[in-house]
C-alpha cells in the first residue's frame, strides 16, 4: 500500500472510526494476584499470534480453585454459534458428553480440548485495565408528556455502514458509519450536531425521565424501561451507533477542574449536573458518539441482554473484550480484583460483547447483570488485571 493511500485512509479513519481512548489507571495501587512460576520446558514451542503467547494451566493463578460449574453456561450460548465453524467444532461437539454438575469434569474437558496462550498487549506489557457495565432500569413512556421528555432514538435510515475488511483485510472489525451527501460519504452527525437540527425527530421509541439515565443506558449499551402503567417492562437493546469516538464525560468534567479523577463516577456525576442544570447539555455534548437502540420483550426476565457475539450475557461470567486480539465468544481466563479492593477475582469468562472503550489486548469490561447492585459494582470497577484466552487444540 503506497504512502499516499495510508494516509487518505488514515485520515478517513479518524474523521468516521468509532474509537475511543481508554482511561487511566487508578491513583491508588492495586494488588494483581501473582501469577506461579513456569519453566521453560512446560511451555508448547508454537505460537499463533504476536500478542499471543502459549504457556500452561499451571500458569493460570486461581485456575483450579474456579467452580466451572458457574461458567458453563456461558459457554454453552458460545458453542451455540461456534460449533459452525471448523476450528471450534470437535471441541463444541464433544461438549454434550460432558458432565456439567461436576466442576472436576468441566475443568478435564477445557484441558484436553483447549490450550491457554497469556494474552499480551503490544508493546509487551502483560495487564491491562477491566472495568466494568451492567443492565440498568430506566422508567419510560411510549408516548412524550409529564417527566417522560428524553427520547431513546431508533437507527435512522440514511446511516452507512462500510466494512473495512472487505477492501482492506488488516483492518478487520473496523468499519466506517456515515451518510451519503451528494455522491460523497461524509462523517455522520455527532451528538451535538443531531441535537440542534433535530435530526431525529420521528426516531423515538420510548420517552424516558432522566437524561442522565439515558445517556449511561447508551454508554452500557442495552438496558429495561418499566413502563408508565407499570404492567410492561421492555429491553432496549444496541442497534446501531454514529460512527463518532466515544469520549468520557466524567474525562471532561475533570480536565474542567470539576472534580478529581479519583471523585469521577457515575454517581458524582449525576451529583454534578443536579447542581449544575444549566450545564447538563454542554456535558452530553462532550462525548460525540450517540446509540441507536431497537425495543425487545423481554420473555424470561432472568435471561440478559445479548452482546456483539448475539447469544445472552451471563452475570459475572461474559465480559466485552476487543476483537482485534481476542476471538469472539472464546474462554478467557481473567485474574484480577474486586471493585475499588483487592480482594482477588479470578475466573473463566467468554468474550461475548465488545465496547467502543474497549481498545487493547489486555482489555475487559466485566458484566455484572441486571439491576441497581449490579450497577454500583460495575460503577465502582476499575482494575488492573491479566487474560488467558483459551483456543481449540
Amino acid at each position: 500500500m503506497s504512502f499516499i493511500r495510508l494516509s487518505l485512509l488514515a485520515s478517513l479513519l479518524l474523521g468516521l472510526v468509532s474509537c475511543s481512548t481508554l482511561p487511566p489507571p487508578p491513583e491508588k495501587p492495586v494488588v494483581v494476584p501473582p501469577k506461579p512460576t513456569v519453566t521453560p520446558g512446560d511451555l508448547p514451542k508454537t505460537e499463533i499470534g504476536p500478542t499471543l503467547r502459549p504457556t500452561t494451566y499451571a500458569a493460570l493463578p486461581g485456575w483450579r480453585q474456579d467452580n466451572l460449574r458457574e461458567a458453563w453456561p456461558a459457554y454453552a450460548a458460545s458453542c451455540s454459534v461456534l460449533i459452525r465453524r471448523v476450528n471450534w467444532k470437535n471441541a463444541c461437539t464433544a461438549a454434550a458428553n460432558v458432565d456439567t454438575k461436576n466442576s472436576e469434569a468441566i475443568r478435564q474437558y477445557f484441558e484436553t480440548y483447549f490450550a491457554p496462550y497469556e494474552v499480551r498487549n503490544p508493546d509487551g506489557s502483560d495487564n491491562g485495565l477491566v472495568t466494568g457495565y451492567y443492565e440498568p432500569l430506566l422508567r419510560g413512556s411510549r408516548k412524550r408528556g409529564g417527566p417522560y421528555q428524553t427520547p431513546l432514538h431508533r437507527t435512522p435510515d440514511d446511516i452507512l455502514t462500510i466494512e473495512l475488511a472487505s477492501v482492506y483485510p488488516e483492518l478487520k472489525g473496523m468499519r466506517l458509519r456515515g451518510r451519503l451527501v451528494g455522491n460523497k460519504v461524509v462523517a455522520y452527525p455527532s451528538r451535538a450536531e443531531m441535537a440542534q437540527s433535530n435530526s431525529l425527530a420521528g426516531k423515538e421509541i420510548l420517552w424516558v425521565d432522566d437524561p442522565i439515565e439515558a445517556f449511561f443506558l447508551q454508554v452500557q449499551g442495552s438496558g429495561r424501561v418499566q413502563l408508565a402503567d407499570g404492567k410492561e417492562t421492555v429491553r432496549v437493546a444496541y442497534a446501531d451507533q454514529n460512527g463518532q469516538p466515544y469520549k468520557s464525560i466524567g474525562r471532561y468534567l475533570v480536565d474542567k477542574g470539576e472534580m478529581t479523577l479519583d471523585q469521577a463516577s457515575a454517581q458524582s456525576i449525576k451529583a454534578w449536573v443536579i447542581a449544575n442544570p444549566t450545564r447538563q447539555q454542554e456535558l452530553l455534548n462532550a462525548n460525540p458518539s450517540y446509540v441507536f437502540f431497537k425495543e425487545e420483550k423481554i420473555a424470561d426476565p432472568t435471561v440478559g441482554p445479548k452482546g456483539a457475539m448475539g447469544v445472552p450475557l451471563t452475570p459475572q461470567r461474559s465480559i466485552a473484550i476487543d476483537p482485534q486480539y481476542i476471538p469472539m465468544g472464546a474462554p478467557v481466563f481473567l485474574s484480577t480484583t474486586q471493585p475499588n479492593s483487592n480482594a482477588v477475582l479470578q475466573r473463566l469468562m467468554m468474550a461475548q460483547d465488545t465496547g467502543g472503550a474497549i481498545k487493547n489486548a489486555v482489555r475487559a469490561d466485566f458484566f455484572w447483570g441486571f439491576g441497581a447492585q449490579a450497577g454500583e459494582q460495575a460503577g465502582r470497577m476499575k482494575q488492573r488485571g491479566t487474560m488467558w484466552v483459551l483456543l481449540p487444540k
